[in-house]
This record gives structure tokens, sequence and C-alpha cells, in this order.
């Protein structure tokens, strides 16, 4: 890389913030500039947090459609966070009448990004029907508004972004090959922060000056132990992560100069003897070091905690429902209605005997309803477990109704996530 190239490069870092001279950021950064005047369609790709988005900012304003004077600038859309229900209006638009509540014509993002740049990230997350007509655009410049029937043309440079690993994705038949390759045309790789070590403690120093000019602080500074404990840290969060971290300890301590002993009260989630150690003749394998030995313990206790908060979330969105039910909010479906778990048809049963403590337990004689006996609570005869999930499916059903069929507000009213809920909706049958 020349002087020239190396002045370029720094002003483009000085314009958007980029603190870092990891050659692999470099790279990627001296790509981003080169492809940027083209109308080629641009994937990047790298974990969350490591600065995606600034590049499609690089790409656009270095662009042909950002000197156009017909250019309506940078649209990002995150795919990720638009409901699968609605993501084809968002993108391309509808037309009046075109469903309920379809009032009037709407524009989509790629309408309001005509003769500018569309940024999709998280364009791994978009469903396969709508990765047919994100194709067609990209393959004819036409999109289809919902209820048209008439295509428009629309000028759109388009980079996508993903965090996932997209051709495993495409092995699998979770996207598409074809567009795999159409939005592949030139591919950006951003490394992970754990991958940049000699960059952290830049970064460190980058976010202390930020928060101490915004507070009118002074600013903290790493001890030399400091810096080797943050540079073998894995931060899994990337830069957004050290931002974050960063800005804690700035506020929260009194004391400026930062040591390992300090940092230990803020990085914790993984204890340091699973981090990836810093690699020596000692570490290696030949050598009876346990460097791998080290790691695989690493993952797989990363792995552990992340099953056990989704199985936490699990319990507490169940508990929710349950309570709903416990206090009479929700009543159950009619005995002839019946839910279906998996292929297996099971009928509504008995409502479930409630006992108060003030009263004594009874059970009707058989034969005899005039007469009852006293039983004990050893006696009582537990439900069977697939009535917890009738009740579930009755709650979301009921909840749904009362609610119109919005699942939002269905969400919120059972205490449960809307991902959660859409599980549910497809893993129950029900028509919603």
């Amino acid at each position: 890389m020349d002087t020239k190239e190396d002045e370029r490069l720094q002003q483009i870092k000085n314009r958007y913030d980029i603190v870092g001279n990891d050659p692999r950021l470099m790279l990627a950064l001296s790509k981003a500039v080169q492809v940027a005047p083209t109308n080629l369609s641009i994937l990047i790709t790298g974990e969350s947090g490591v600065g995606k988005d600034v590049f499609s900012r690089i790409i656009h304003d270095n662009s042909l459609q950002s000197n156009a004077k017909k250019g309506h600038g940078l649209v990002s859309v995150n795919c990720g966070a638009i409901p699968e229900g609605t993501m084809e209006s968002e993108l391309f638009g509808h037309v009046k009448g075109a469903f309920t509540g379809a009032e009037k014509d709407r524009k989509g993002y790629f309408e309001e990004a005509d003769n500018g740049t569309i940024f999709l990230d998280e364009v791994g997350e978009l469903p396969l029907s709508t990765q047919v007509k994100l194709l067609r655009v990209l393959e004819n410049g036409e999109i289809m508004p919902v209820g048209a029937s008439v295509a428009k043309k629309v000028n759109v440079r388009v980079v996508a972004a993903t965090n996932i690993d997209i051709v495993k994705a495409v092995r699998e038949g979770k996207f598409r090959e074809d567009l795999y390759y159409r939005l592949n045309q030139i591919s950006i790789y951003i490394p992970p922060l754990r991958e940049r070590q000699e960059d952290i403690p830049l970064l460190f120093r980058k976010f202390s000056a930020d928060i101490a000019e915004r507070y009118g602080m002074r600013p903290i500074v790493l001890t030399d132990d400091g810096k080797e404990y943050m540079k073998r840290y894995p931060w899994y969060g990337n830069i957004r992560e050290l931002k974050n971290i960063t800005e804690q300890i700035a506020v929260l301590e009194q004391e400026r100069t930062i040591s390992r002993a300090i940092l230990l009260n803020y990085l914790q989630y993984v204890p340091e003897e699973k981090m990836p150690a810093v690699v020596s003749p000692m570490d290696n394998p030949q050598n009876g070091g346990g460097s791998i030995s080290d790691r695989e313990l690493l993952l797989k206790a990363l792995t552990m905690g992340q099953m056990i908060n989704e199985m936490r979330g699990e319990i507490q969105d169940l508990r929710n429902i349950i309570a709903q039910l416990a206090h009479g909010n929700i009543e159950p479906l009619p005995q002839h209605e019946a839910a279906t778990i998996g292929n297996r048809h099971v009928p509504e049963p008995a409502p479930m005997e409630l006992h108060q403590p003030e009263y004594k337990d009874l059970r009707i004689r058989q034969g005899n309803p005039d007469e009852y006996e006293e039983f004990q609570e050893s006696e009582v005869i537990e439900e069977e477990p697939l009535a917890l999930y009738q009740r579930e499916r009755a709650a979301i059903i009921k909840s749904l109704e009362r609610n119109k069929g919005r699942r939002k507000a269905t969400a919120a009213e059972l205490g449960i996530s809307e991902r959660t809920l859409y599980r549910k909706i497809k893993e129950y049958g029900i028509d919603a």
C-alpha cells in the first residue's frame, strides 16, 4: 500500500471514527473504498458489533449515488426487526386496499431509496418468499408492491450485511443460492475484535476520551496488566461491548488508573482461566500445553450458558400464562375443542379442581351425588401433563380473540415475547 493510499485511508478513518491498524481491518477498508464508485452489490460479513453499518455509510458516501443530484441518500433496514407478515409491504410498499388497514398507497424502503443506496442489515433473516422478490429487484431493477398488478422500476444500489454463516445457510436451504451469488458480487469481511488484539487499547483510549469530553471528567487510562487483560478478553460483543464497558468504568470508578484488578469487577461473565490464552511455545499441544483444552472448555461454558438463558426465558413465559389461568383472566377452551400436539389429537380434559384451605376436600361418592366423603391431599389425582400444553394453547387463542388478532398486544398481555408467541402459534397450529 503506497503512501497516497495510506493517507486516503487515514482520512476515511478520521471521518468515520474508525480506530485501529490491524491489516485485515485495513484490507476491508481499502476494498470498501475501491468498490464504492461501482454499482456492484456488496455483501458485508462479520459478527454483531464489528461496525458493518459504518462500512455501509463509507460505501454510500463514496458512491455514484451519493454524488448524483437525484440521490435519495442511504436507507438502512434491519431485516431481523421486521415481522414476517409485513416484510414485503415494508420493503416493496403496498397499494390502497391491498389488505385490511391499507387506506392509501405506501412506498416501501426500496422506493424510498430510489437513486440511492439501501443497506439490508441481517439479510440472512429474510423469509424465502421475500428472497425471491429481492432477487427480482437485483436482476431487473423492478419491485412489485403488495396488491399491485404492475411492477415499478427503481435504481437502487444494494449493500447487504449478515452475521450468520451465510454459506451454511445456503447448504441448509435457508438462503437461496442464486440470491447469495447475486448479493456477493463483492465480499467484505470485517474481523472480530478478539482478532485485533493490538487495536483494543487504542479503542479503549478513544472511548475514554469521548466520554471524558462529554461529561467533563478526567479520562481513564489502563495499566500494563490492564491492557494485557483487555487484549486477552474474548469480546464476543465486539466494539459495541468494549464501548459499553469503557463507559461503565469511566462513570462508576473514582480511580482513573484502571488495573487488571478493577477490570475483574466488570469482565466476569467468562472466567479468566477459560479465556483464550496468548499462544506461546509452552501452549503448543506438542509441548504438553493446555491452550486447546482451555478453548474447548470456554466454548462449552458459553454454549451451556446460552442454553440456560433460553430455558429460563421459556420457563418464565410458561409461568406468565399459568398465572393468567390461575387468576381467571383467561378461560379454557370449550370441552368439544381439542389441542393438536405434534401429530396427536388430544381432547380437552375436565376442568382442574381448585382446593382452598378454608374448606374440606370433598369427593362425590360414585352413584350418589348427594353424598360426599372426605379425602386426603394424597388422594388428589394429578392432571395429565398434556393438559398444560392444552391450557397454554387455549390461553393464546383467547388472548388473540380479545386483541383481534394483534400479536404484539397478545404477547404483551400474556407476558411473553413476540418471537415466542409466533413460535407457539406455529407449534400449536393456531389459525391466527
